[in-house]
């Protein structure tokens, strides 16, 4: 047993993930923890997921890059009860790294059309915002995920609701092809105090090596 505190070398080949669009990454624990030194606060995912919903969390969302303005907050705090009745209709523990079938789809669709027609709030700043309440099922759907994903985008003339649910089947689909390596990058992480969810990884894994691309 090496000493407390001490990591013993780990194989490259055990977290080679391999995204769409031609991409591999051979060992992808490298550019994970590069952006977690870059990024501190990604750790919050770690927070407990709860069913309520208010100010806070929209607030939460800002400090992640949301820019949500005080007249959006407003227009959707008036659906606050709304909101929490969905959320508690889906499971603290529900994740995309279980099986499709035990996904509650038409749930999470309902989640989402709480917040639609509300005028600037889109699907990077409905996601950031929920993401925390359900981490390990909800990614945050950013220009640069919403970019990575484009193949799979209904659109913005189709139902918000609708085109933010495909996204997020979309994104299952990659973390289904990756999910030894991710679960693999996931107890390495916990390891080394990241408490992270596959889907917050492979959000890292898309801004590191997708980015410059999307831009």
């Amino acid at each position: 047993m090496p000493p407390w505190g001490v990591f013993m070398p780990v194989r490259a080949e055990l977290f080679r993930i391999v995204p769409r669009h031609g991409i591999e990454v051979e060992n992808a624990l490298e550019p994970t923890l590069e952006f977690l030194d870059a990024y501190p606060s990604t750790v919050a995912d770690a927070t407990s997921p709860t069913d309520s919903f208010g100010e806070e969390d929209l607030r939460r969302a800002n400090r992640g890059g949301a820019r949500i303005s005080a007249a959006e907050i407003a227009a959707v705090l008036e659906r606050k009860s709304e909101i929490e009745r969905w959320l508690r209709e889906i499971s603290a523990h529900a994740s995309l790294a279980r099986a499709e079938r035990s996904i509650r789809w038409s749930t999470l669709t309902g989640l989402f059309e709480r917040f639609s027609g509300i005028r600037g709030i889109g699907l990077s700043k409905v996601t950031k915002t929920l993401h925390p309440k359900r981490p390990a099922l909800i990614p945050m759907l950013d220009s640069v995920v919403q970019a990575y994903l484009a193949r799979d985008d209904l659109g913005g003339s189709e139902p918000f609701a609708e085109r933010a649910t495909a996204l997020v089947r979309s994104y299952k689909a990659d973390l289904d092809h990756n999910r030894g390596p991710l679960h693999g990058l996931q107890r390495e992480l916990a390891g080394r105090g990241y408490q992270l969810t596959e889907v917050r990884i492979l959000d890292i894994l898309i801004w590191s090596v997708f980015a410059d691309r999307a831009r």
